[in-house]
């Protein structure tokens, strides 16, 4: 398997289809690197060379106890970047991974990046707080915390209702959607699942956001259930200057999964790329 020794010995495994200028493509929690195969696919036939990998502790990278944390994300981002020499670099990134590329671009610049991509992406910070009334009270960390310890095979079953918003009338996902959610949650280590709830629950990212100066493309569904666009992704259409805010009505969390979505999410990528 294809993998990236980091400068602290975690394998992490990637993908790496077709070729041309790159587009690296980064999972949201708790899934891994295979839920970017429709885009990974579609950016590969158009011209591009599309990269996923698995985030440590999910999918086949290497399974740790530690290191749960965005500091050591983003720069195990920057190993897996700077060992396939990546230049020009559109990053995508999904959920709890747009804090990743958030953080990248915090502690490594844009040398290596030509444009973002934040996908219903957990910044600029997610728990509600005096200074930020519209975020997640901690009362919702917790008890995904307690769901994950307790049985997380039937928590991760429950989640992907709301995850895809299936409880949603005239919703279009299926059964498929919601068992290939399960098949990487269950992949993922359950103490990475813990950690990473603390991790994106209370990290800020204002000031990584702050040293964005790429074209950068903001996208989130108005009906998602796990990451208040008000909380977020509005939010950061404010922080960074120049970007571009896509509203998907009815969207859910799942927009790069779910039928309907997915296809416009991927059309709408394919013409950020084309700039």
């Amino acid at each position: 398997m294809p993998v990236c020794t980091t400068r602290d010995g975690v394998e992490i495994f990637y993908k790496d289809w077709g070729q041309g200028r790159p587009v690296v493509f980064i999972h949201g929690w708790p899934l891994n690197g295979d839920a970017w195969q429709d885009q990974l696919k579609a950016v590969a036939d158009a011209g591009f060379r599309g990269i996923a990998h698995d985030r440590r502790g999910h999918g086949r990278s290497t399974p740790v106890w530690d290191g749960y944390d965005f500091d050591t994300f983003a720069d195990d981002l920057a190993d897996l970047m700077d060992r396939l020499d990546l230049r020009d670099v559109t990053l995508v990134a999904h959920s709890m991974g747009g804090g990743e590329l958030a953080r990248y671009i915090g502690r490594h610049g844009t040398g290596r990046v030509r444009s973002a991509v934040l996908l219903s992406s957990i910044t600029p910070l997610m728990l509600r707080t005096p200074d930020n009334p519209e975020g997640v009270p901690q009362s919702v960390f917790d008890g995904i915390k307690d769901g994950i310890l307790k049985e997380r095979s039937q928590f991760w079953k429950d989640t992907a209702t709301g995850f895809f918003s299936a409880d949603r009338e005239g919703n279009r996902v299926t059964q498929g959607n919601k068992d290939a959610f399960w098949y990487m949650a269950m992949a993922e280590t359950i103490e990475g699942g813990v950690a990473c709830v603390d991790a994106f629950a209370s990290t800020d990212f204002h000031a990584d956001l702050e040293k964005f100066d790429v074209p950068t493309l903001v996208v989130h569904g108005d009906d998602d259930q796990i990451v208040p666009i008000d909380a977020t992704g509005r939010k950061v259409a404010k922080l960074v200057p120049g970007a571009t805010l896509t509203v998907y009505e009815g969207g859910s969390h799942g927009i790069a999964l779910a039928p309907g979505d997915k296809e416009r999410f991927t059309a709408e990528l394919l013409a950020f790329l084309a700039r």
